[in-house]
């Protein structure tokens, strides 16, 4: 899609073009055909490719996304709704009143920031997706400004704060390397100095957190999704895991970890949050649980105690079984399990592999756990809570 495509599709007949194509039939040819008898085919082509966009956008911005424009790479950038709310929401409960967006892509996050009542303006080197940003913040009658430019030269002092989401591909795809972020590793270092939150891959190494700088860990319904440094006023521990669910949103952080050690197994095991993991706070779901860490290299947490947190899935540990293949078949295969969920860490087991080969058949559904347990490995029988 090109900057004057999508530019037309704002004008009325571009409107009413994209009405057509939302009700036109689930076929691309035959969408196409239709609509080509009274619209150009880069105007067709627009239209058809929002639709699908707003469709797919659904599981990232809900109801918001039927009346959003997206581009591809945009939308798979942009933040999920719930996250980019809770982030504005830490940023309005911190008295801010203005944030700019370095690097806003389709306006994701400035439809949040916007929504939390704060002054927001929005700044990216790509053309379309500034002309997608403005029409976003236009299309849910939100205030705010997006210009084309580099957010490598644009002074941020007027704001309260700055925000950056730093691009992570290149021209080979997804990358991991700092050094390739656009913009770069330098700058969001920089950028730190003030107050800032920086979005950044939940993968980030925690050495690479600056000395003062909050890193948060988010997952939304069990995903982790994003991780964000915050800093200045805004870095109020030094990590933090944040949950988001049917339930609300729950947050960790290490002055909730007082460490724990390595028990036996209990009635009940823990498999907490991979916010939770990647923020090193296994150990405190331990303390929440009144347990221990099953193996200390490995996140599962053991306890005798049935507590329900958000930070963590509780099972029922029913029984431990073998852990060699052949007696592990023989003991699933006389209790009759036919449908096997298999959960394991710190083990070199591939589930879908081990499932064939089991060959199960019987009517029961089980669950295990294949682990170690003080360095050795264990296979224990488990039921969801």
């Amino acid at each position: 899609m090109d900057l004057d495509a999508f530019r037309w599709l704002l004008t009325d007949e571009g409107q009413e073009l994209l009405v057509r194509a939302a009700a036109a039939p689930a076929d691309p040819l035959r969408a196409q055909t239709e609509l080509r008898r009274t619209a150009q085919p880069a105007h067709v082509a627009a239209a058809l490719t929002q639709v699908e966009l707003r469709r797919k956008a659904v599981a990232k911005f809900g109801d918001l996304a039927k009346w959003m424009y997206f581009t591809p790479d945009g939308l798979e950038q942009a933040t999920r709704l719930p996250v980019a709310r809770h982030r504005a929401a830490r940023l309005r409960a911190a008295s801010t009143a203005s944030v700019i967006d370095l690097g806003c892509g389709i306006g994701g996050d400035l439809v949040s920031l916007a929504t939390a009542g704060m002054t927001c303006v929005g700044i990216d080197l790509d053309p379309l997706r500034i002309e997608v940003a403005g029409a976003n913040l236009h299309a849910l009658g939100l205030d705010g400004a997006v210009s084309v430019a580099d957010a490598t030269r644009v002074d941020t002092s007027p704001f309260d704060v700055a925000f950056a989401d730093p691009a992570r591909r290149t021209g080979r795809g997804r990358t991991f390397d700092v050094d390739d972020w656009t913009p770069p590793w330098p700058f969001v270092e920089e950028l730190m100095r003030r107050d800032a939150c920086v979005k950044v891959a939940p993968g980030i190494p925690h050495g690479l957190v600056p000395a003062g700088v909050e890193a948060e860990w988010v997952s939304d319904h069990g995903e982790v999704k994003e991780a964000a440094l915050w800093s200045g006023r805004l870095a109020t521990t030094a990590r933090r895991a944040t949950v988001i669910g049917d339930g609300g949103l729950a947050t960790l952080t290490e002055d909730d970890d007082p460490g724990a050690g390595v028990v036996p197994v209990g009635a009940f095991l823990y498999e907490p949050d991979g916010a939770v993991i990647r923020a090193g706070l296994v150990t405190a779901v331990a303390a929440l649980t009144g347990g221990g860490l099953l193996d200390e290299h490995i996140a599962y947490v053991g306890s005798d105690h049935e507590v329900r947190t958000p930070f963590a899935r509780g099972y029922r540990v029913l029984t431990q079984l073998p852990y060699r293949e052949k007696s592990l078949k023989a003991a699933l295969r006389e209790r009759g399990i036919g449908s096997l969920t298999i959960k394991k860490r710190g083990v070199d087991v591939v589930p879908e592999q081990l499932r064939k080969r089991l060959d199960l058949s019987g009517d029961e559904t089980a669950t295990i756990v294949l682990t170690r347990v003080a360095g050795h490995g264990t296979a224990l029988l488990v039921e969801p809570f």
